[in-house]
C-alpha cells in the first residue's frame, strides 16, 4: 500500500534518504541546498515560500518525492505570472495561495519528482497529481504550476492537460575547445573584439581573479560574500535579497563538493564574487556580489572566469543565470525552458489558455527557435 506524506520540515528526512531519489549530478535537488535554504530561513514562515513537499511510501520506504511550496507571491520564480496574477486582480479573483514545484530563486531546468529505482513513474505520478488536486481545494490555491521542468516529467505533466508555458534563458556551449581563444575564434570579429575589451578593461584595474572550490574557501569568505550580495541587491531592489547569511553558510557546509566562487582581488583584498554551482558536466552561475563598482567586472566574474573554468575542467555547459539578451553577444545561445499550469477552472480559463498560447509563439518566433 502506497501511502501520500506532506513534509514541511526537510530536515526531518535523511538526506541518503531523499537524495536516492533524484539524479546525482543535479546539485539543486540535493537535500542539501534545499535543507539549506529551509534553515537558514530564506523559506518557510513569513518568506510567502511555505514548504509542503509531497511524498510517496511503501511500508515505510520512501519511493518518491516531489519540492513543493505554498506560495503567497510570485516572488523567486523566474518564469513569472504576474500578468495572470493581474487578470485576477482586475476581476475581483485570489490569485494566491498557488502550489509551486520548483526550486526556490533557482531557475534551472531539472528533475521535479524523484523516483527510486524500479518504481513506475507514470503510476507515482498520477498518485502526486491527485494528491496535489487535492491540497488545492483543501487549501483554496488558484492553480499549481511546475517550473523549469526536464523530460520526461515534461511528457507526463503535458499528458495531463495542463497548459504549457515557455521560458527563454540563455547557456554556453564547449564544443570541446582547447582554451579561451579557441572559443573566440568561434565567433564574429565584432564580438571577439568586444570580449576581449571587456577582458582588457578588467585587468587594467589591477584586479586578480582567483578560482576556489567550497573546501578551499578562505576562512572569512561567507561573510564578505554575504555582504556583497546583500549590498548588490540593495541598490538593484532596495532590500537586501532573497537568501539569508545562514542559508549560505549551510551551503557551504552541505554543498562544499558542488561550489565554485570566481573571487576578485583589487590590491590583495577580496571585493567582488560569484557563487556557481557544478554538476559532473555542467556550472551553474548563481549569485553574485560586489563591494563597490569595477567596470566590466561582472562580465569577468559571471560569464568569461565560469567559460575559462568549463574549458579547463572539460564541462559541457555553463548555465550562467536567468534572463539577459546581452549574453547573445559574449557566446552564449537561446535555449528553451518549460513550465506547466493547472488553473481551477474560473471565467479567466479560456483567456488564460489563449494567453500561453500566444506567448509561446512569440517566443519561438522572436528567437527563431522551434518548439
Amino acid at each position: 500500500m502506497i501511502e501520500i506524506r506532506l513534509c514541511d520540515d526537510l530536515a526531518t528526512i535523511a538526506p541518503a534518504q531523499w537524495d536516492s531519489l533524484f539524479p546525482a549530478d543535479n546539485p539543486f535537488c540535493r537535500h542539501g541546498f534545499l535543507n539549506g535554504l529551509e534553515q537558514g530561513g530564506s523559506v518557510g514562515e513569513g518568506t510567502g515560500w511555505l514548504p509542503q513537499h509531497l511524498l510517496l511510501y511503501r511500508h515505510d520506504s520512501l519511493i518518491a518525492a516531489m519540492p513543493l511550496y505554498l506560495k503567497l507571491h510570485s516572488y523567486g520564480e523566474y518564469l513569472f505570472d504576474w500578468t495572470i496574477a493581474e487578470a485576477y486582480q482586475q476581476h475581483q479573483l485570489s490569485y494566491y495561495p498557488k502550489l509551486v514545484s520548483a526550486i526556490p530563486f533557482t531557475p534551472v531546468q531539472g528533475p521535479r519528482l524523484g523516483i527510486a529505482i524500479g518504481e513506475d513513474a507514470a503510476e507515482l505520478f498520477t498518485l502526486l497529481m491527485h494528491a496535489i488536486k487535492q491540497r488545492q481545494q483543501q487549501l483554496g490555491c488558484s492553480n499549481f504550476q511546475c517550473l523549469y521542468v526536464e523530460q520526461p516529467l515534461q511528457r507526463l505533466l503535458a499528458k495531463h492537460s495542463m497548459l504549457h508555458r515557455y521560458d527563454v534563458q540563455f547557456q554556453w556551449f564547449n564544443h570541446s575547445y582547447t582554451d579561451f581563444n579557441d572559443f573566440l575564434a568561434q565567433l564574429t570579429s565584432r564580438k571577439r573584439k568586444q570580449i576581449k575589451k571587456e577582458r582588457l578593461q578588467v585587468s587594467q584595474q589591477n584586479i586578480a581573479i582567483k578560482v576556489f572550490h567550497g573546501n578551499d574557501l578562505p576562512d572569512d569568505f561567507w561573510p564578505h560574500f554575504t555582504g556583497f550580495y546583500q549590498a548588490t541587491y540593495q541598490k538593484r531592489a532596495g532590500h537586501n535579497g532573497y537568501l539569508t547569511a545562514e542559508t549560505f553558510q549551510a551551503w557551504g557546509q552541505y554543498m562544499a563538493n558542488n561550489i565554485v566562487v570566481f573571487a576578485a582581488y583589487a590590491v590583495g583584498k577580496l571585493v567582488a564574487a560569484s557563487l556557481c554551482f557544478k554538476s559532473a558536466n555542467s556550472l551553474y552561475g548563481r549569485y553574485w556580489g560586489c563591494l563597490a563598482e569595477f567596470d566590466k567586472l561582472h562580465f569577468e566574474c559571471c560569464y568569461y572566469a565560469g567559460i575559462d573554468y568549463c574549458i579547463a575542467n572539460g564541462l559541457r555547459q555553463f548555465d550562467a543565470g536567468a534572463q539577459g539578451e546581452h549574453k547573445l553577444t559574449r557566446g552564449f545561445m537561446p535555449v528553451l525552458r518549460h513550465g506547466f499550469y493547472d488553473f481551477s477552472p474560473t471565467v479567466l480559463s479560456k483567456p488564460i489558455a489563449d494567453y500561453c498560447q500566444r506567448e509561446r509563439q512569440a517566443l519561438l518566433q522572436h528567437y527563431e527557435l522551434s518548439d
